[in-house]
């Protein structure tokens, strides 16, 4: 089964930017749609960006559009996150997962539809 490891979190000022990664311990393309999701404080995990399994279709929720870019670096199996313009309400520790079930491209936004999870990286974003 494949591992999955987050990094690139931290602390940092509203407006700031930050790019999480996601490195996979196998080869992502072809086998899996990835997603990255996020959970804050007394609140549901949430699905925020994906990218599915062949051409690299990407699908954001509505709340982070225009602010966040997944993408994945096929020869090193790592996917990314860049997170531009942010606010206080996107602290959160985010998770990277991964869904082998998918069919071609597409991308699930249930986190009941992902089979493989990250231990979560965690991003505070100061007001």
């Amino acid at each position: 089964q494949v591992q999955l490891v987050e990094s690139g979190g931290g602390l940092v000022q509203a407006g700031g930017s930050l790019r999480l990664s996601c490195a996979a311990s196998e080869r992502i393309a072809m086998r899996y749609a990835m997603g990255w999701f996020r959970q804050a404080p007394g609140k549901e995990r949430e699905f925020v960006a994906g990218v599915s399994k062949t051409i690299g279709r990407t699908k954001y929720a509505d709340s982070v559009k225009g602010r966040f870019t997944i993408s994945r670096e096929i020869a090193k199996n790592t996917v990314y996150l860049q997170i531009n313009s942010l606010k206080p309400e996107d602290t959160a520790v985010y998770y990277c997962a991964a869904d082998g079930d998918q069919l071609v491209d597409t991308i699930d936004v249930r986190r009941a539809a992902y089979d493989y999870w990250g231990q979560g990286t965690q991003v505070t974003v100061s007001s």
